[in-house]
């Protein structure tokens, strides 16, 4: 068991620009993933707090939906002067909590700084919409309007980036939000985000953070769900949860956006170069050692090339440290718990036990998942079909570029994909047939810009981030305004 520190910092929730103990003081305790050792003390929110937080959202909700757009982008542009400030601190505390190596961790905090300076523009987009009509004397307009408080759920995995995407939206669009942040990053998925929203000085009830112990995230749903204050339902996450909260929400008829996981497949044709080939699929599959949703799943190549890549791609796989994400040489960081090894683990063996190979990886040393390369893998096999949020990618031979398609196609996944080929407009002809939200040519399925259309398609949920995403977290009213007197049928 690993020594308890004593110079370890405790951290409370955030409710109403508040810094507050939980009901009963009560903390939990987050470790270090690579080293074990005690990280934080961390409120252990309950319903309680839930409920403060989202009076204090509720009462903030007003005043903010009518906050000039002038005093929004001060405040984003803040945030932003803030993180850069903050920068390397943040990063830090990243790659302790979370395993995210220090080079990921830095690359965060930069994208987070060019996510808020952009998100200060589009408080400026149109609310609405003037609409032809057939009346005659009459302006017809649509008009983008705030809907409350929303409730966002954020990952442990690209903890900041996606803490900070899941609130932008619907604050640049005029709501409050409380933030739940995953119980395994509490302080880099939610803490962090609030101290750089009370330095900048978001009005108090603005944007709210209540942390809750492991396994106790349900009095908190409840809350969410029972409140008629909470009108969406905002979530980064897994499939097996955004299916629990989107039926429970549907029950209550409350709005839900789901940015969700994906099986994401990397097409090679056989004109494109093997060794620019070889270096995007290692960055596409061990990046954040396999723990981002975009990372490539599957690679489908085609047989003429097949050999010479997968000799070449197991040979740079090989070279990547694996060890202490604070070690700027290290490529592959610690697993965010032991149950996430023991489950990706279970389904290399699984795979391997039903006649698949192992060419390199397959193993763990603690929380260090070696890189893992898999080849004649079950059509049925779990990690064939099933997100596994690990270092792990299966390598499958087809003949043609259709039979490349159908194979990317064949889960109900849809996030991203990626096509590789020497002939760029070949590539492009294929991309609408790839059945993903987001179609990479010639670059990594890992790809991410706010200002483009991110998010996924069929089982990788609904809902984009970029800036018409700000329709996603508002009503639209029609309002008519006929001039002088209108005549009536009777």
């Amino acid at each position: 068991m690993t020594e308890l520190q004593t110079d370890v910092r405790t951290y409370s929730y955030y409710a109403n620009n508040q810094w507050k103990n939980a009901q009963n003081d009560k903390t939990f305790e987050v470790h270090e993933p690579y080293s074990g050792r005690l990280f934080a003390r961390v409120a252990a929110g309950s319903r309680a707090d839930a409920h403060a937080a989202v009076n204090a959202a509720a009462e903030a909700f007003p005043g903010w939906a009518e906050t000039t757009p002038a005093e929004k982008a001060r405040l984003f542009l803040k945030a932003s002067e803030i993180v850069r400030r903050r920068r390397n601190e943040i990063a830090e505390i990243l790659a302790r909590e979370t395993g995210s190596t220090i080079s990921f961790s830095v690359f965060q905090m930069d994208l987070v700084a060019a996510t808020l300076q952009q998100v200060a523009g589009w408080v400026y987009l149109p609310k609405g919409e003037v609409l032809e009509t057939n009346q005659p004397n009459t302006h017809s307009i649509g008009v983008r309007r705030p809907l409350g408080v929303c409730a966002s759920f954020t990952p442990w995995n690209g903890a900041n980036i996606l803490s900070w995407r899941a609130v932008i939206s619907p604050v640049a669009a005029g709501n409050t939000v409380v933030v739940k942040p995953s119980e395994f990053a509490p302080v880099s998925a939610g803490i962090m985000l609030a101290e750089v929203a009370e330095e900048a000085g978001f009005p108090a009830g603005v944007i709210n953070v209540i942390t809750h112990a492991p396994g106790a995230a349900g009095p908190i749903a409840d809350e969410f769900f029972d409140r008629s204050e909470v009108r969406i339902i905002n979530l980064i996450g897994g499939v097996k949860t955004a299916r629990m909260l989107a039926e429970r929400a549907g029950r209550l008829l409350k709005r839900t956006v789901m940015e969700l996981g994906g099986f994401n497949p990397m097409i090679i044709l056989d004109d494109v170069d093997v060794d620019f080939a070889v270096r995007t699929a290692t960055f596409g599959s061990f990046f954040h050692q396999g723990q981002i949703c975009l990372n490539t799943r599957r690679i489908i190549i085609q047989r003429k090339i097949y050999d010479e890549f997968l000799g070449k791609f197991v040979a740079r796989t090989n070279t990547l440290q694996a060890g202490d994400p604070l070690n700027p040489k290290t490529i592959i960081g610690p697993i965010i718990t032991l149950d996430a090894v023991k489950l990706i683990d279970d389904r290399v063996q699984e795979a391997r036990a039903s006649g698949a190979k192992a060419h390199t990886g397959a193993k763990h040393d603690g929380q260090i998942y070696f890189p893992t390369i898999l080849t004649d893998v079950p059509l049925d096999a779990a990690i064939a079909n099933e997100e596994t949020f690990g270092p792990v990618v299966v390598v499958e031979a087809v003949d043609t570029p259709e039979e490349a398609i159908a194979a990317a196609n064949r889960t109900m996944y849809g996030l991203t994909s990626s096509i590789l080929a020497g002939n760029t407009y070949k590539a492009f002809e294929m991309a609408p047939k790839i059945l993903a939200g987001i179609v990479n040519v010639n670059s990594p399925t890992v790809n991410d810009e706010i200002h483009a259309p991110m998010g996924g398609v069929r089982d990788s949920g609904w809902g984009r981030t970029r800036p018409r995403s700000l329709d996603d977290f508002s009503d639209v009213i029609w309002i008519n305004a006929h001039s002088g007197q209108r005549q009536y049928p009777f």
